[in-house]
């Protein structure tokens, strides 16, 4: 709502005018009796800015809070992450290697060419960069390493924090507070009207919104402070470097990171799959050149073979002595079995002398 009245607020003209014609009040369009009755409240304009910067100030507060402690929070992840240190170490490493008999053997490199891993490409393959080939060291080598994502969560946001506009918007906060004070000193003085709040009510405002901006103020200092050791701990220069570069550095790392991380993870699937299909295909090709002898053998007539290997077989497991064993005592049974029948029925022959 004041926002709304600070747009229509009568100009010195506009208030000139309808002063010389207030004898005619009844005559006034509505829009004009409404202008005139706000013109003869004092301070009129100043009591509506007041009013909207209350009304205003803790969405603008909000705002500011999670930029300020952003940049506190990432500047204490990158300083404290062994994670990153120990990947950087490697990435130092790395680059001592592939320098090598030119500018090997550096003791560090600047934090803004940390992303040039990404740029730096196989010379095999164009898809594969060197940032492919530290990741799967890491996870072979150093898996601990790859936690350090989860070091750095308050990175990206601190790297959407402008520190100009953050301390603008700070400093439009402070003024804006001076301004409300002002007008409520203005107000005190002057005889209180029946059924004007304005002085209890801003006052209120003023002791709450005193501590909260002390807050948010000795927040940014602090928040100032830490990363301003953060960026000298890296070897840049604070008075160059701002948070969203800064941080964006390593926002883009990271984004990078996860991306070539995924990458690798789908080309280790590829390959996984094309094993599994080779090794099919191989053992289909073995079935089918097994079925192919099979039948090249049956067409041949080899199935004879078949009965002889069997036999070989048997002979060596011994399989085949017990069977004539058995046999043997059936045959045996049979024909004692023969030969007692054979001698009860045959006929007694007599001899004729």
């Amino acid at each position: 709502m004041p926002d709304q009245l600070l747009k229509f607020v009568p100009e010195k003209s506009d208030v000139d005018l309808l002063e010389e014609h207030k004898h005619d009040l009844d005559r006034m369009a509505k829009p004009d009796r409404f202008l005139y009755e706000m013109s003869r409240i004092n301070h009129y304009q100043q009591r509506l800015q007041a009013l909207y910067f209350k009304k205003k100030f803790a969405e603008r507060i909000t705002e500011i809070k999670p930029k300020v402690e952003a940049l506190s929070k990432a500047s204490k992840e990158i300083l404290h992450s062994r994670n990153l240190k120990q990947l950087l170490e490697v990435v130092l490493a790395f680059g001592n290697y592939m320098n090598k008999g030119q500018r090997g053997n550096a003791y560090g490199f600047k934090v803004s060419s940390l992303n040039k891993i990404a740029d730096t490409k196989s010379s095999i393959d164009k898809n594969i960069t060197l940032l492919h080939y530290l990741i799967t060291i890491l996870e072979k080598k150093y898996p601990k390493v790859l936690k350090f994502q989860d070091d750095l969560q308050s990175v990206s946001e601190a790297a959407k924090v402008n520190m100009t506009e953050l301390e603008k918007d700070i400093g439009n906060l402070r003024s804006g507070l001076k301004s409300v004070e002002s007008e409520l000193d203005f107000q005190k003085k002057r005889p209180q009207e029946l059924g004007d709040k304005f002085v209890s009510v801003v006052s209120q405002f003023i002791a709450v919104a005193s501590f909260s901006f002390s807050d948010v103020e000795d927040s940014l200092t602090e928040a100032k402070e830490l990363f301003l050791r953060a960026v000298k701990h890296f070897g840049e220069d604070a008075s160059k470097m701002q948070p969203d570069e800064f941080f964006g550095i390593f926002d883009q790392f990271l984004q990078s990171f996860i991306e070539a991380q995924q990458e690798n993870e789908n080309i280790r699937k590829r390959k996984e799959e094309e094993e599994r299909r080779a090794k099919m295909e191989a053992q289909l090709k073995e079935q089918r050149e097994k079925e192919r002898r099979a039948r090249k053998a049956k067409a041949n007539g080899e199935d004879d073979g078949g009965e002889f290997d069997d036999l070989v077989s048997a002979l060596r497991s011994g399989e085949v002595f017990d069977k004539d064993l058995s046999k043997m005592k059936r045959n045996r049974k049979r024909i004692t079995s023969q030969n007692t029948e054979s001698s009860r029925e045959r006929p007694v022959t007599k001899l004729n002398i």
